[in-house]
């Protein structure tokens, strides 16, 4: 069949039979893909700024992940882990307890996505507080599922007419030190946005009845948003002062995204549960909720699980992605692309007026844009128009934010110069065109 007979063939299929409620990004379909390039189904190449969503950290199709895939697979596919356990799944979650900071016994529970390990998180802290308020923030995303939704800062398209949601969530203002929430500026604020808590127990939840606060340590979906330093020590100590744990949703900014394994780090803050998912497997479903021993353990036999859970091949790609970081020094390559990243988007930034704030840790930045600087009204359109001339001029590059407005950088950790250049030149004229148009 000719590529563009295909192509429209295919079309024609997803419109029929994919549900209209799922969305695509990029209007292609991919064949193949290697490193930091996808080639889709016509033979084009796009080099890949977006990762999956910030699940190809290590790159698409590591020849050590896809050995480690083909070997177990052969091997077997599924026994279910809560009826014939089996080796991997036991030494992936040693080598995540030791990868997350903390001094103390920790233990895992193994779930396939994002979503279930929020989900499980709140249960277990839940059960071992003997509580049942859970604390979240404004602009958050945890994911899709009822609970997660629930937690999730934005309506439109992840809550709206999905209701009626979760009891006991609620919400207070991030550090959104960009568009502060109380109209200060850092440092002068002295962390008000922390602080504030306390006067959120008194007017909105007692802390006698609140089991965690759940906290992405840099808001993914929300716009890339990375607080002080001090924020989440401050709230961490409020924290403890009122027996309250800290669940550290690192989704997105885990498994070597911000140049440490776990953003947490960067705050010197040791959370009582964290969540990791996305680049763990290399693009196998696998998530993982690791936690204090006492904590994890508190939950009776079988009381948590699921069928697919720590699936066998799923957690030997876990296990060839953690032996990639640390043989090929992926977090040493994420500090300095980090630092490549940074230096270009100030560059665009002092070129072009509509760039109004540049900001994240790590290779996982972001450039807000806006209609004005001034006034610092979102320019949602300007950012779509982007992505668009983007995807037109091969390169993937995906929006985030609660109003839209957000140019995020995921790309894998192992992204050459060549193309990281290559990959910022499109940027740049795709900048110039918008800003020539707006």
């Amino acid at each position: 069949m000719p590529i563009k007979k295909e192509l429209a063939s295919l079309k024609k299929l997803r419109e029929q039979y994919i549900a209209k409620g799922i969305i695509s990004a990029a209007d292609c379909y991919i064949s193949s893909a290697k490193g930091s390039l996808l080639t889709d189904n016509q033979g084009k190449e796009y080099i890949d700024f977006g990762g999956g969503i910030a699940v190809m950290n290590i790159g698409h199709s590591h020849p050590k992940v896809v050995k480690a895939i083909q070997k177990q697979a052969e091997k077997f596919t599924h026994t279910c882990f809560m009826v014939n356990p089996y080796q991997s799944a036991v030494q992936l979650a040693e080598k995540l307890c030791d990868a997350v900071t903390g001094d103390f016994p920790k233990s895992v529970f193994f779930a396939n996505s994002g979503a279930e390990a929020v989900e499980n998180a709140v249960k277990i802290a839940r059960y071992h507080t003997k509580k049942k308020g859970i604390i979240a923030f404004e602009n958050a995303f945890h994911g899709r599922t009822l609970l997660a939704m629930t937690l999730t800062g934005k309506v439109k398209p992840y809550k709206y007419g999905f209701g009626p949601f979760a009891p006991e969530i609620y919400k207070i203002p991030y550090a959104y030190c960009y568009r502060c929430p109380f109209n200060l500026t850092y440092p002068q604020c002295d962390i008000h946005c922390a602080e504030n808590l306390k006067d959120f127990f008194i007017k909105e939840i007692d802390p006698e009845n609140t089991a965690a606060i759940i906290a992405e340590p840099i808001q993914g979906e929300g716009g890339f948003i990375a607080p002080p330093k001090e924020y989440f020590q401050r709230l961490k100590t409020i924290c403890e002062q009122n027996d309250i744990l800290f669940i550290a949703d690192e989704i997105q900014t885990g498994i070597g995204r911000t140049g440490e394994m776990f953003a947490m780090q960067h705050y010197n803050v040791i959370p009582d549960i964290t969540l990791t998912a996305k680049s763990l497997a290399a693009g196998m479903p696998l998530s993982a909720v690791i936690g204090k021993q006492e904590i994890m353990n508190s939950v009776h036999p079988a009381g948590i699980g699921g069928t697919y859970n720590a699936n066998p091949i799923s957690c030997e790609a876990a296990l060839a992605t953690l032996n990639i970081i640390e043989s090929e020094n992926i977090l040493q390559q994420s500090k300095t692309l980090g630092e490549q990243i940074k230096t270009k988007l100030q560059q665009l930034k002092a070129e072009y007026q509509i760039i109004g704030d540049v900001r994240g840790i790590g290779a996982m930045m972001a450039m807000e844009l806006v209609k004005d600087r001034k006034t610092k009204t979102p320019a949602p359109q300007e950012a779509k128009a982007l992505t668009q001339y983007c995807f037109d001029n091969g390169l993937i590059l995906l929006s985030c934010g609660v109003y839209g407005n957000v140019i995020r950088l995921l790309m894998p950790l192992t992204t050459p110069n060549s193309l990281l250049n290559k990959g910022f030149d499109i940027i740049k004229k795709g900048l110039k065109a918008i800003q020539k148009t707006s």
